[in-house]
């Protein structure tokens, strides 16, 4: 399998000749979701859900599917039918080849005046990745290889960051949601986590790959 970086929270995962693409929004390349056999969406936010480029990967592709929450799920359903799926926690389903498992339910706090909306995480292949979205959501009773973590937020702290990591416990631990984080900022948050983190640590440009599984 094949983890490839997209702008900010967006990924690509290859394999068996089969493309997943997960949360390509606003802030992620036009073509993020072009040539994906499946599509995965964490929750509503346009830096993770961004109609015109799930359309472009559905219109690419006739037979990609789409598999997300009720919120996402009932702007996109009427256009593609029988092509998007809703899920929650705890469900699981094969999509692309790769086995989903859905985990968390909320949205981490931005502010106590925000209301909260709904969030999930997807683990794929029993573990191999997990994209919690824009939450610190820890799947309980797996083991995780490679973590895709929200390194900065306007709901985060790097505190908060390196606590999750050392629950979560991953072999490896790959920054997403980044691309509000600037340059002269990244080393700091690179020392820190990876002083504190307990785990390897990259982040990868956008376009950049590594094997994951």
């Amino acid at each position: 399998m094949e983890l490839i970086k997209k702008t900010h929270a967006c990924v690509r995962l290859e394999k068996d000749g089969q493309t997943l693409v997960i949360d390509p929004g606003v802030f992620t390349e036009e073509d993020a979701a072009v040539g994906a056999d499946a599509i995965l969406v964490t929750h509503e936010h346009m830096d993770h859900f961004h109609e015109d480029r799930l359309r472009a990967g559905m219109e690419a592709n006739p037979g990609a599917e789409i598999w997300t929450l009720a919120s996402v799920a009932e702007q996109l359903s009427a256009a593609f039918p029988g092509r998007v799926h809703t899920v929650g926690e705890g469900d699981t389903f094969t999509a692309a080849g790769f086995d989903v498992e859905v985990h968390g339910q909320l949205h981490a706090v931005i502010h106590p005046d925000i209301p909260r909306v709904t969030n999930v995480g997807f683990l794929l292949d029993g573990g191999a990745v997990f994209h919690p979205g824009d939450a610190l959501t820890v799947p309980e009773g797996r083991t995780v290889d490679t973590l895709l973590v929200p390194v900065h937020a306007p709901w985060n702290k790097v505190a908060e960051v390196i606590d999750y990591l050392r629950e979560v416990a991953p072999r490896r631990a790959v920054d997403i949601h980044d691309s509000l984080l600037r340059d002269h900022a990244r080393p700091i948050y690179d020392s820190m986590i990876e002083k504190l983190g307990g785990t390897d640590h990259s982040r990868l440009a956008s376009g950049g790959s590594l094997p994951v599984g």
